[in-house]
């Protein structure tokens, strides 16, 4: 008796429907391919499965990524970057200037249109509005 046939097959499984019952069943036949492709994969010299991974080819141990290092930035490069940036905000060109002397030009400008501000709120204190305006 060298070989199973179709019918040694079938009380087989009928044997395993009855031990295990059909709830079980998919859950087992997940386990028994999970264990087969391991075997497969280990056998072909390829990496096997991470433990609690279910992608073949993965390698067998897991190293983490190696980041590289963050360099803090200074202060000083902060406060650059922002000076900068609020000098374009304000329309002021930065180049082939120090840094004193765009801080400088950004106080020049934002006193400006300070007292600017303060001018337009004077006069619409010190101006009653008409009707006309109101419309």
């Amino acid at each position: 008796m060298p070989f199973i046939g179709p019918w040694e097959i079938a009380l087989i499984l009928a044997i395993v429907l009855l031990l295990f019952g059909p709830k079980k069943l998919p859950e087992l036949a997940k386990s028994m391919g999970d264990a087969i492709r391991q075997f497969k994969t280990a056998s072909d010299g390829g990496g096997g499965l991470i433990p609690g991974s279910s992608t073949p080819g993965a390698p067998k141990t897991a190293y983490p990524a190696i980041e590289p290092p963050v360099q803090p930035i200074s202060p000083q490069a902060k406060s650059a970057e922002v000076l900068l940036e609020t000098a374009k905000n304000l329309g002021i060109k930065t180049e082939g200037k120090t840094m004193d002397q765009i801080s400088e030009e950004i106080t020049e400008k934002a006193g400006q249109k300070q007292s600017s501000v303060e001018k337009s709120e004077t006069e619409k204190v010190s101006k009653p509005e008409t009707k006309e305006e109101k419309k």
